[in-house]
This record gives C-alpha cells, structure tokens and sequence, in this order.
C-alpha cells in the first residue's frame, strides 16, 4: 500500500510549468522493471512484435484522443518508448497536477496536458497487453519529459531518438 510518508514520491515534473501550455515535450515512458515487450532489436533496427505494434498504433492515434497534441519524432524501443509532442495551444487553468478552482464553473479539466496524454497512451497499451497477454504491470510509475527550448536542442533530440535502435545495448537503460 502507499503511504506519502514511507514512499516519499517527488514529482518528476517542473514545478510551477503548466504542462498544458504549447510548446514541445520530449517524453520517455519505460516498461515496469525494463520488460522487453514491444519486440527486438536487430542489425540496428527495431522489430515490433504484436504488443509493440499496438503501441504504436495507440502513438499513432493520440490527436485523435487529442486534437490540440501533433507527434514529432518518435521510437518504440524494446523497453521503452522515445517520443516528441507539441502541444498547439493553451487552454486557460489546465494544470498537470491538479484541476483549478473557478468561481463560477466549478473545476476546470487537466485533460488537455502532457500527463493526461500520457495517461490515456499508457491506458490504452495496457489494456491490450492485459488482455492479450498474462502481464499485468506493463509500465514504470510516471514518466520522463524534457520541455524542449530551442531549434538545437529539439534536432539533438530527435537524432537521438532516430539513432536510438542502431545505438542499442542489451544493458544500456537508454
């Protein structure tokens, strides 16, 4: 059971940044204990397998969950997945770790925010894979993201993000 006080979990994310804002997002969601269950790399390129396929069916179809999202650069990795957002707008009062209060229309929704796409990816995967499979935990708890700042840094990542499956070490975390 979880327990603030024994786990002390710290959020991951930039403290006071509205994750809804637009700008572009480099996201790392990794498999729970480093499974390799999207497929395999071979002579440096990857090779989906079923469950690794569904993954990037469900990438593939995140602006259609979320209009407001555009999907840069992007990799299915054995365990892990590499990709770029961009988020197209900024809703008012989206925050990613809780709604806002308003006085006259009650909560405002979070669902417009790089977690709430994360979430809904990670939801559908799972579903699949606990239906298909016997895993039942496929992700790491949360997530890694980098808000990406300028034209340099975004060609970085993305060379990274293409070179990532020709780069591959069985015991690299990368």
């Amino acid at each position: 059971m979880y327990s603030s006080a024994i786990h002390k979990r710290q959020s991951r994310r930039l403290n006071g940044h509205d994750y809804a804002s637009a700008g572009l997002y480099f996201i790392t969601l990794n498999t729970e204990n480093r499974n390799k269950l999207f497929g395999e790399i071979k002579n440096g390129f990857m090779q989906l397998n079923e469950a690794g396929l569904i993954a990037q069916k469900c990438w593939l179809e995140i602006p259609e969950h979320f209009p407001h999202a555009t999907l840069l650069d992007f990799v299915i990795m054995p365990n892990h997945i590499h990709g770029i957002i961009e988020i197209i707008y900024n809703p008012v009062g989206a925050k990613n770790f809780s709604p806002l209060l308003e006085p006259q229309s009650g909560c405002t929704s979070p669902t417009k925010t790089i977690g709430s796409i994360v979430r809904g990816f990670k939801i559908g995967v799972t579903k699949w894979i606990r239906q298909h499979t016997t895993i039942h935990e496929v992700w790491q708890r949360n997530y890694y993201d980098h808000i990406i700042h300028d034209t340099d840094s975004f060609e970085r990542i993305c060379k990274y993000i293409r070179d990532n499956p020709k780069n591959w070490n069985e015991n690299d975390l990368s």
